[in-house]
């Protein structure tokens, strides 16, 4: 009697044992998607990404590199200050978007260009993004604004 009793116990744990790997393996894999990187130009140029990952790059807007082409499309370059990366972009601009100010982008770095399918802009005159503040910092090339 003892050892059917010993046999449950054990068939209960491994089962146990399996389900809770089963269910972290597919939590890990549907989340596989959401995690995006961020990176700054130089991070890009320095260490390109490969072909197909989804990351976030972010910097500043450079000055007089906004060009708008038919419909919806938008080119432009981002910079940190030291590099700069041209960005593709099709889709609606958020209204606080503009040369200067901060940006960061989530999309795919292909042939010279990162395409991306989203952007955000910075939030009021004197918010950016903490990733971007940080790499302008390392740059040098960080203003703080004053209230």
């Amino acid at each position: 009697m003892k050892t059917l009793k010993k046999q449950r116990r054990i068939q209960i744990i491994v089962i146990t044992f399996i389900a809770l790997a089963l269910s972290t393996a597919l939590i890990g894999y549907a989340m596989r998607d959401g995690i995006n990187f961020f990176r700054s130009p130089s991070e890009v140029l320095e260490q390109p990404p490969e072909k197909d990952e989804v990351f976030r790059i972010g910097g500043l807007v450079q000055e007089n590199s906004l060009i708008k082409g038919t419909g919806t499309s938008i080119n432009f370059i981002v910079t940190d200050g030291n590099k700069s990366v041209p960005v593709q972009y099709s889709g609606i601009l958020p209204d606080l978007f503009a040369e200067g100010q901060g940006m960061i982008a989530t999309g795919k770095y292909s042939d010279g260009k990162f395409i991306a399918s989203e952007i955000l802009a910075k939030h009021d005159e004197n918010y950016m993004p903490k990733e971007v503040i940080d790499t302008l910092k390392e740059q040098g090339v960080y203003k703080k604004v004053n209230n």
